[in-house]
């Protein structure tokens, strides 16, 4: 589906000498590669390895390229420290296929500083040799091309704790490696390394500097003095002439505040070249910086980060065609669009000096005049969708939508047509949609709920009367509403002016009058689980029968009460547990991993998926009938989503079912058209998206599902 960016693109890579040869990672949605032909990213993280049991190697840490070989990909991978150790992927064939060797340490693509870099540097003079600077180990070496590595206790052999990563706030351990050459491919292993080490390691360590030099390939490692000291080092770039520009900042970022300071070093003399302190209530920082050419006349980008905004005096990216002399900002206050804030990696295209890139919260912003006195600026971002789908509901055949996503950051949206951005909103303000619902005989009322992020103000609630053209804010809240903001909520409406509302955490309310006032409903309270895990009922209103609306309480966690499900006959008031989900004995399962599905088609049929596999009932849940086709296997749930859609002409039952889920250890998306009797695979090896968040099913085509990947932002089927 179309969006756009979405999310934050942590770092470029260009291949050095192979001309439009570029790829973009990302912190939760894998990584991109730019296809010059068709002026779009292409999707390299999608298919086999990054499966339901693998969603967390898609926060990219890093990218290394071999600079003698531009079909060699090398893609760091792990989403956070806390997830235990990462992944290497290896690709011969620029990113369409991989394999990969486990590594020896954490990684945190979506942690604390995950622009630095890049940690991961093949050597260009003996390209089987590779240094990573981890987060958590210091510094590690391969020398068979990733397959097998050391760690390389010349420089220091701690490795952190638990506790003294949690004491730093994090671990930034060793933040890049560069290489000082400019040849390639002699077959001797480059000798001169630089290693910058941020402040939380050298400490435990007990190093003396933030940055240490090997003179020998890396055998050996001594400190070098530093013109300021305490300070990260997020990017350190060799000019062609052997001079080094190297940004210091004092916080981590992404969008690291000031202190923040520029110099060039030549080896061993340090010149400060820019300063960007706390000033008149601006806190501008330093984040990427990008070389071309050299001497005297080096072209300088340098971005300016924590500078939001577009107004007189802001920095954005700063320019220098002198080796750092003199500067100018070239986007700020320019023609187009700007995108200020997360400037944490800037790029010169190696084969065009004028072609300048930019990561941001959003995506990627380039120019492709930066020489001009006024350069334009437009995103850069056509097939990146890096949006993170909390909840989704189809809409009825016929309807003027297909459906409503509610969405992390970016809201809730009506989408009209799958193939542009959608324009229906409640609100086009920073905020989280997380869940919605419409009355199926009346699919022009709609309700969802979200949080206001742009205010701070917590949750609110919202209606449309008319298919989302114009909406209302509810003018109050059910309990538990504005404090309890979490993914784990939920929204049934079984008519017009009829609302049930599930925050996370929360006994779920209903309203009959648009949200003038709220009512508890007499489900019971949601004990919590473990600190800061949200838990929640799911909630779906019979499409036939608005009187009937069902309640499924999860159990919370694995090591949950086993799951529940609630009947309520008059419109989602009052509730009555089913004995027959008692008799079930549900799987205790996360709300995430869970969901409920009602089939449009006929009242009282209702599916059920509870983390491990399926039920389903023909009496509103009275009885439940359990599956045998789904069981977890190799990390993976058995069954998470269930969703149904418009059925396969002349099929025996009124609805596809599909389901996200493992059968016979193969974990994947599975459809039935004879109400479970049988089952097909519906994805393959190469659709797996890092996982399957979300699922929802079209009512009017057949065989068209939507899905939310790990960061992948919303896909369909045909």
């Amino acid at each position: 589906m179309k969006w756009g960016g979405g999310g934050y693109v942590s770092g470029l890579i260009f291949h050095p000498t192979t001309s439009n040869l570029l790829y973009a990672r990302t912190d939760i949605g894998g990584a991109y590669r730019w296809n010059q032909a068709a002026s779009s990213w292409v999707p390299i993280t999608d298919g086999l390895g990054f499966g339901a049991a693998e969603s967390k190697y898609h926060g990219i840490e890093s990218i290394a390229l071999d600079p003698n070989n531009d079909q060699l990909v090398y893609m760091a991978t792990g989403m956070y420290t806390f997830e235990g150790n990462g992944r290497l992927y290896l690709s011969s064939d620029r990113g369409d296929h991989w394999t990969h060797v486990d590594l020896p340490f954490p990684l945190g693509g979506n942690n604390p500083g995950r622009a630095m870099g890049e940690r991961l540097m093949v050597d260009p003079n003996k390209p089987s040799t590779l240094f990573y600077g981890s987060r958590t180990a210091g510094l590690w070496k391969s020398a068979d091309s990733g397959q097998t590595w050391a760690q390389v206790t010349a420089l220091s052999s701690v490795k952190m704790t638990s506790d003294q990563i949690n004491a730093a706030g994090g671990a930034m351990g060793v933040e890049l490696v560069v290489y000082d050459t400019g040849s390639k491919g002699s077959g001797t292993a480059t000798q001169t390394i630089y290693a910058a080490v941020a402040p939380d390691y050298a400490s435990v360590a007990g190093l003396t500097s933030n940055m240490y030099k090997s003179s020998d390939g890396g055998a050996t490692w001594s400190p070098v003095p530093l013109p300021v000291s305490g300070y990260h080092i997020p990017h350190m770039v060799r000019a062609a002439d052997g001079m080094f520009y190297v940004v210091f900042t004092k916080d981590t970022g992404p969008g690291a505040g000031g202190p923040g300071r520029f110099y060039k070093f030549d080896g061993s003399t340090w010149t400060l070249l820019k300063s960007e302190d706390p000033l008149n209530g601006t806190n501008f920082g330093l984040g990427g910086v990008s070389v071309q050419g050299s001497g005297a006349t080096t072209r300088i980008a340098l971005g300016v980060t924590n500078s939001w905004g577009n107004f007189s005096g802001q920095q954005i990216v700063q320019l220098s065609d002198d080796a750092g002399k003199t500067w100018r900002e070239i986007e700020a206050m320019t023609p187009g669009e700007t995108a200020s804030g997360w400037v944490d990696d800037v790029e010169i295209d190696p084969s065009n000096r004028d072609h300048i890139l930019h990561v941001h919260g959003g995506g990627i912003i380039e120019t492709k005049n930066a020489s001009s006195a006024s350069p334009t600026w437009s995103g850069n971002i056509t097939n990146i969708e890096e949006t993170a789908t909390l909840s989704l509901v189809t809409a009825p055949a016929g309807a003027p939508y297909k459906f409503i996503n509610s969405a992390g950051d970016i809201g809730t949206w009506l989408q009209t047509d799958v193939t542009v951005k959608p324009t229906l909103a409640p609100t086009a303000n920073w905020s989280n949609g997380n869940a919605a619902d419409m009355a199926w005989s009346d699919p022009l009322f709609i309700a969802g709920a979200g949080v206001a992020n742009w205010s701070g103000a917590g949750g609110f609630g919202f209606w449309s009367g008319d298919g989302g053209k114009t909406w209302s804010n509810f003018a109050t809240l059910p309990a538990g509403a504005q404090t309890n903001t979490g993914g784990a909520a939920s929204v049934a409406v079984p008519s017009r002016n009829s609302i049930i509302w599930s925050p996370a955490n929360s006994v779920p309310s209903y309203t009959t009058n648009n949200g003038a006032s709220w009512t508890a409903t007499n489900l019971p309270a949601l004990p919590a689980v473990a600190q800061g895990w949200d838990r929640g009922y799911h909630l779906a209103a019979d499409r036939k029968n608005p009187n009937k609306v069902y309640a499924y309480d999860s159990g919370g966690a694995t090591w949950g009460t086993a799951g529940k499900f609630y009947v309520s006959t008059d419109g989602g008031h009052s509730f009555a547990l089913s004995q027959g989900s008692v008799t079930a004995n549900l799987a205790p399962n996360a709300f995430w991993a869970t969901s409920v599905a009602v089939n449009p088609n006929a009242e009282g049929d209702l599916w059920l998926a509870d983390g491990n596999t399926v039920y389903h009932s023909l009496d509103s849940g009275a009885t439940w009938t359990k599956l045998n086709n789904f069981a977890s296997a190799t990390g993976v749930q058995g069954a998470s989503i269930v969703a149904l859609g418009k059925a396969a002409s002349g099929a025996k039952y009124s609805a596809a079912v599909y389901v996200v889920g493992t059968i016979g250890g193969v974990w994947g998306v599975y459809r039935s058209d004879d109400a479970g009797a049988t089952w097909t695979r519906f994805n393959d090896d190469a659709h797996q998206f890092g996982g399957i968040g979300v699922m929802a099913a079209d009512q009017n085509t057949y065989g068209r599902i939507y899905v939310s990947g790990t960061g992948r932002g919303l896909l369909y089927s045909n």
